[in-house]
């Protein structure tokens, strides 16, 4: 079966298979589809198990297939340094074996990256507004969690039927989700303070959904325009949420002291993506629209 021409939408009516149910974009992918009235499945199979991912394509019959399973580590990605075998099972040999098993049927693959795999350089130093675009080579390697990315990824580009997001610091209006990133910030005793790309979720996946539609593949950066520091996410929590909040800062060396792998700070181009939807809003601006302005009247009830 062939795939659709890129950029272009299938008559066939829609039904996504999603992976990743227990986690939380997974979920939150259903609750969209559900409010959109497109049809969906949550797969059982496992991803490195071939036999169980062709049994769930041939049960759901889907149009499209979105990957939002993978290990990130609980309660972080330290977890995958000591766990390398299943990170790699998972995140490597299960994304192919999905990406494989869906080319072969003749489907696209929307698959939930990360654009944790780069870091401020020469090329592109902080507070430039200089950003990693989609076809730079990754020169973060500080994580085994960063590595199996940067390593699938790679290997991704030859399947033409994959879409890869490559999502960042993830950020949601639900504040008492602990995998949200402003929810973790708050909850450190001490923070860092580096500009960074984030993604809004509450604007972004409901435009993954759109990109299925339009058969999209290749790589995107899937962040919002710019970048926003944990301090200004903070300050913005204090303004909007919680009057009385405080925060400590540390710098990158005190803070090495407390987590056994380094950790990613980039600022990544969003020009493809804002090519197709020109009407995706600057980080900030998403942050008050999506997430600060919607929770501050619950915190004032």
């Amino acid at each position: 079966m062939g795939l659709a021409t890129n950029g272009t939408a299938s008559d066939k009516p829609l039904k996504f298979l999603i992976y990743g149910r227990t986690g939380w974009i997974g979920g939150l992918l259903g609750k969209l589809c559900e409010s959109q009235g497109i049809p969906y499945a949550y797969a059982t199979g496992r991803l490195e198990d071939r036999a169980s991912l062709l049994n769930d394509l041939s049960s759901a019959s889907p149009t499209h297939v979105f990957n939002a399973a993978g290990v990130t580590g609980r309660p972080n990605v330290d977890w995958c340094e000591s766990h390398k075998v299943e990170t790699i099972r998972t995140n490597v040999v299960g994304t192919l074996t999905l990406a494989d098993v869906c080319r072969d049927r003749g489907l696209v693959l929307i698959n939930y990256a990360t654009g944790c795999i780069f870091e401020y350089d020469d090329s592109h130093p902080l507070g430039s507004g200089v950003g990693f675009k989609e076809s730079d080579t990754p020169n973060f390697t500080g994580s085994f969690y960063s590595k199996t990315k940067a390593m699938v990824e790679e290997l991704l580009k030859n399947y033409e039927n994959v879409c890869t997001l490559r999502v960042r610091m993830p950020i949601s209006s639900d504040l008492s989700n602990p995998r949200n990133f402003i929810t973790k910030i708050t909850r450190y005793d001490k923070v860092v303070d580096i500009p960074n790309s984030m993604t809004i979720l509450d604007e972004l996946l409901p435009i993954s959904i759109e990109m299925a539609k339009r058969n999209l593949t290749g790589i995107y950066n899937f962040t919002n325009p710019g970048v926003v520091s944990h301090n200004e996410i903070l300050q913005m929590y204090k303004e909007y949420i919680d009057p009385g909040f405080t925060w400590k800062n540390f710098n990158l060396e005190e803070q090495a002291k407390v987590i056994v792998a380094p950790r990613s700070n980039n600022e990544l181009d969003t020009d493809k993506l804002k090519k197709e939807f020109p009407e995706l809003l600057p980080i900030k601006e998403s942050l008050i629209k999506y997430v600060f302005k919607p929770n501050q009247k619950t915190a004032a009830a």
